[in-house]
């Protein structure tokens, strides 16, 4: 179960703030080729969404992988030159992100540069997702370390020039001086069954949704609303809601599309690109 704080007077009081989808990490897109091409239909407010090959970029580049990377990377492109129109298309041009696991802390600096150095030569990601990042104090120094080595990453591939993002996978409130070592925090993953009950770390209310995401599994569809009011009530400006939840087989709900993917995007409505 996420570990969350208690909330106090300080507590985000309005849902101000445009709600984007941010995608923890489809399956394969040999295996999941509905879901990746569900990424640049009209009308997706895409913030972001996860590479993983192998828990990483892989030994080598995946063809498959190269095509669903180009194919979003050119929609963001087109969406940033507004070679679109807005009236027919509302995509947000949402970034990929290679996918770093940190393992809590266990994996090397080096082989964690390797990996990024590798989906940026490959797939020209534009931002990182920092996946099992840990939470406490003692492991803020090392994560530092590597978000700022991965913004000069970035910087020198010209990703940064429109916006590299690096996104810190707590999935919890960590100690609230992880908020600056990264674009982004997911401070809740979990079931629906805990996070209709959550509440929100009081320091989070200095800074603005943008800074927070949250994963939701096994959300019914008729508490879609709910989980979105919750949503905007603790301040998160990104989400993925899902109604799978693990079960018959299913060893990663976020790996797929939620059965009711078109409300909920259309729920979220359009928006402009970060």
């Amino acid at each position: 179960m996420p570990h969350l704080t208690g909330t106090g007077s300080t507590l985000r009081t309005g849902g101000a703030g445009q709600l984007g989808v941010g995608v923890p990490g489809y399956a394969h897109p040999l295996l999941a080729p509905a879901e990746w091409a569900g990424l640049n239909r009209p009308g997706t407010p895409l913030h972001w969404a996860v590479l993983n090959i192998d828990d990483g970029p892989g030994a080598r580049p995946d063809p498959h992988c190269l095509e669903a990377a180009g194919r979003l990377r050119n929609a963001r492109e087109r969406a940033l030159r507004g070679e679109v129109p807005e009236d027919t298309v509302r995509a947000w041009g949402g970034r990929l992100l290679g996918h770093l696991d940190l393992a809590f802390g266990s994996r090397s600096f080096g082989e964690l540069v390797a990996d990024a150095r590798s989906y940026l030569d490959w797939y020209r990601v534009g931002g990182f997702y920092l996946d099992h990042c840990p939470a406490e104090r003692g492991g803020l120094a090392a994560v530092r370390r590597l978000t700022s080595t991965l913004s000069a990453l970035l910087a020198d591939s010209g990703s940064a020039d429109e916006g590299g993002r690096l996104v810190l996978g707590h999935g919890t409130h960590p100690h609230p001086g992880y908020a600056e070592a990264a674009d982004q925090l997911v401070t809740f993953r979990g079931p629906w069954t805990d996070y209709r009950w959550s509440q929100v770390a009081e320091w989070t209310a200095a800074y603005e949704p943008g800074r927070f995401a949250h994963f939701v599994h096994g959300v019914p569809r008729t508490h879609l609303e709910e989980a979105m009011r919750i949503a905007r009530w603790q301040g998160a400006g990104t989400v993925f809601f899902t109604d799978r939840d693990g079960t018959r087989g299913q060893t990663d709900p976020f790996a797929a599309l939620p059965s009711y993917w078109d409300e909920f995007v259309s729920r979220i409505g359009p928006g402009i690109s970060e």
